[in-house]
């Protein structure tokens, strides 16, 4: 979900508000500060939201709002007053989705809000005196029709002869079914016309949903409209009018939010969010007895390889024909996702365990049969694949997804590119057998020195490049000398509190390293060494970290520590005095994977660090996604107004980085900069304590 002034700017004249449900605080896009009369620069310190609704309105707003957060409507729809700081009251309309976790818990709010005090007040000026209204409609933004008791069209104004297509001199007289062509957005059928409902009820009447318009010359847009009775000083109804306008653009942006949220964008694909969610549903239908289903998870054999050797766009584009091979290998009803990574899951309805084995068997050989071709280079991969009934004995969708994943690792484990049916009994020593292997890989891989640094160039987009920037990276040597990736082995690493050890071998042998190369040294301006969480709650760590300065010699204001947005809140406390402890020295620091977590906004001027790190995720997708071009937007403009410069990683190529360069952003780090290299491989020989200055 899916920047956005969220962090989502949707339109230049629409107002965004945020609401994150588990830190209970709000967030006001610069527009909505203009709107109210707020100072677009202060702090979101303002008014609690509902505070500043009128009190006449304020039963309906709640009412619409528990609606909305009960399931029983797709958005969060309101007209309403909202006051403004200078005492006035403004009117509103505000649309707003909701996300929850699968408790129903409140996750996060995301609302966009327009001020339509000017609509209203034309609106009401009709019905005081319908003369002198013709004047002004010609110059307000919605188009207008007014029409007399018979519903003949007297008059449209400039903007509805845009949004119709019908001239004045053309529509007047005619009835207003010519001229308004209405039709249910969703099946098409033909709508009542509103203005003739509201003068045969004598009410006004508003649009629950946006309406189908098919103009003149058969194009169509989307509108909200208003039809109201226009009556004499006697109170008869003497016709009609209808104000309208064209919410096309704000309808498709709703629409691509929603897509966003249970979509994967890469792939097309439903997302592991609304794969678990369907997943939930299978399970509650299993247990009622209704029908059988089944669960598939699939992890790729050999995708790193191209991953690596050919870069990250050979990767995705990879994932994305697989997703598409995969999809046309299923059935229209059962579910295809990507649940991450190299990772998908299939979701089989009315499907018993052997119907489910077969069909994973034909995905298997699908993808051993597709031939992937990348620059004149072809590449051939497996799939290895974890089958689990979905039955009334299942715990929930947390403990499947346990059993399919540990299912698909017995496949990997017995040789990959295979397929492993669950079984009960053996689930749990197996999870626990691969997890205690590389946990002792890592021991071993620790005591015989077989890690290696790389580090990744970090260049300067806004200001000329005054020496070296850089990232250092971890890689494991296997026992046959092969590289692996951090990504294989961290979460056994972080499962059996391995990381603070690692940390320590990094810091020290990447302090050896600086201290043994003067040249390196000279050219530095700074040096950034990720950190686990695990290593804030090491009582011992902090002392270690400022032994290694002391011993080493090196300049402290060349150091910066990297801790994920994620580590930093989990252990906001430890991670404070660790920062601050540090800092104290010279040093700096970065918060790394910054936005995907969508909490630590609360957090991050309360969080002493130096640069922000924008999570890649959202940068790679830039050129093509304008949510995820805004996300990194809004991203990079908080992290100014915090004091903070900006990284935006997986800046994979050139038309990436000149963006990013457009947009302020103050840092580029990804393959289209630089590729990772080794640092020297003896750096464990260097001398520790020779004296830098």
């Amino acid at each position: 979900m899916e920047d956005r002034d969220e962090l989502v700017s949707l339109t230049a004249n629409d107002g965004i508000w945020d609401f994150d449900g588990r830190a209970k605080k709000i967030r006001l896009s610069r527009r909505w500060k203009d709107m109210l009369g707020y100072d677009i620069d202060q702090e979101d310190v303002l008014p609690d939201w509902y505070r500043l609704v009128h009190p006449d309105d304020m039963a309906r707003v709640q009412a619409k709002m528990r609606e909305h957060l009960e399931g029983k409507s797709e958005f969060f729809e309101s007209v309403h007053r909202m006051k403004h700081q200078n005492g006035e009251w403004r009117w509103m309309t505000s649309r707003a989705k909701a996300r929850q976790d699968e408790k129903g818990r409140l996750i996060r709010l995301l609302g966009v809000e327009v001020d339509i005090t000017e609509r209203k007040l034309y609106e009401e000026a009709l019905f005081r005196e319908k003369e002198s209204a013709q004047i002004t409609l010609r110059s307000i933004g919605d188009g207008v029709i007014t029409t007399d008791a018979d519903s003949n069209v007297e008059y449209i104004n400039p903007v509805a002869e845009e949004l119709t297509g019908w001239k004045v001199d053309d529509a007047s007289g005619r009835p207003i079914d010519e001229i308004f062509r209405g039709f249910h957005e969703e099946t098409c059928e033909p709508l009542e016309n509103p203005l003739a409902v509201s003068i045969r009820r004598s009410r006004a009447i508003k649009s629950v949903r946006p309406t189908l318009l098919i103009r003149r010359d058969g194009n169509e847009l989307y509108i909200e409209s208003t039809a109201s009775p226009i009556r004499d000083g006697k109170g008869d109804v003497t016709g009609g009018v209808l104000v309208f306008h064209d919410v096309s653009e704000s309808r498709e942006l709703n629409r691509r939010l929603s897509y966003h949220a249970s979509h994967d964008i890469l792939t097309g694909l439903v997302n592991r969010a609304e794969f678990e969610s369907r997943l939930e549903r299978a399970l509650k239908s299993a247990k009622a007895r209704e029908t059988s289903y089944a669960l598939c998870y699939l992890d790729l054999d050999q995708f790193k390889i191209v991953n690596d050797s050919c870069g990250h766009s050979a990767g995705d584009a990879l994932l994305g024909q697989l997703g598409a091979l995969l999809k046309s290998k299923i059935r229209w009803r059962d579910t295809l996702a990507r649940l991450g990574g190299d990772e998908f899951g299939v979701l089989l309805e009315s499907c018993s365990l052997e119907q489910a084995i077969e069909t994973a068997e034909a995905l298997r050989v699908a993808v051993g049969e597709f031939k992937f071709m990348w620059d004149d280079r072809s590449f051939r991969l497996g799939v290895s694949i974890g089958v689990v009934p979905i039955t009334a004995d299942n715990e929930d969708v947390a403990a499947l997804m346990s059993a399919a994943d540990s299912a698909c690792a017995a496949a990997k484990e017995a040789g990959r590119n295979r397929i492993h049916s669950y079984q009960e009994n053996d689930i749990d020593l197996m999870r626990r057998r691969r997890e205690m292997q590389w946990a002792a890989r890592i021991n071993n891989a620790l005591e015989d020195n077989r890690f290696e640094l790389y580090r990744q160039k970090i260049m300067p987009l806004q200001t000329p490049e005054e020496g070296a920037h850089y990232e250092i990276l971890l890689r494991m040597r296997d026992e046959n000398g092969g590289i692996i990736a951090p990504g294989l082995f961290i979460e056994a690493a972080e499962r059996y509190s391995i990381t603070p050890n690692i940390d320590r071998w990094v810091i020290k042998n990447a302090f050896r390293w600086l201290v043994s190369e003067a040249d390196e040294r000279e050219r530095l301006a700074l040096c950034s060494i990720n950190l686990s969480g695990l290593s804030f709650s090491d009582e011992k760590f902090l002392p270690f970290v400022v032994e290694q300065f002391q011993m080493s010699g090196l300049d402290a204001t060349k150091i910066c520590f990297e801790i994920t947005e994620t580590a930093a809140i989990a252990s906001y406390s430890q991670a404070n005095r660790f920062i601050n402890a540090l800092k104290e020295l010279g040093c700096k620091f970065a918060l790394d994977d910054f936005g995907t977590g969508l909490s630590s906004f609360g957090y991050l001027k309360h969080f002493p660090v130096d640069f922000l790190k924008i999570d890649g995720s959202f940068v790679k997708e830039i050129l093509h996604d304008p949510i995820d071009r805004e996300m990194v937007r809004s991203i990079n403009e908080i992290g100014h107004l915090t004091g903070k410069k900006t990284i935006a990683e997986f800046a994979e190529n050139e038309e990436i980085i000149t963006m990013l360069k457009g947009m302020g952003v103050d840092y580029a780090q990804g393959y289209g900069v630089s590729e990772p290299k080794p640092v020297t491989r003896a750096v464990s020989e260097a001398p520790a304590t020779t004296n830098p200055k």
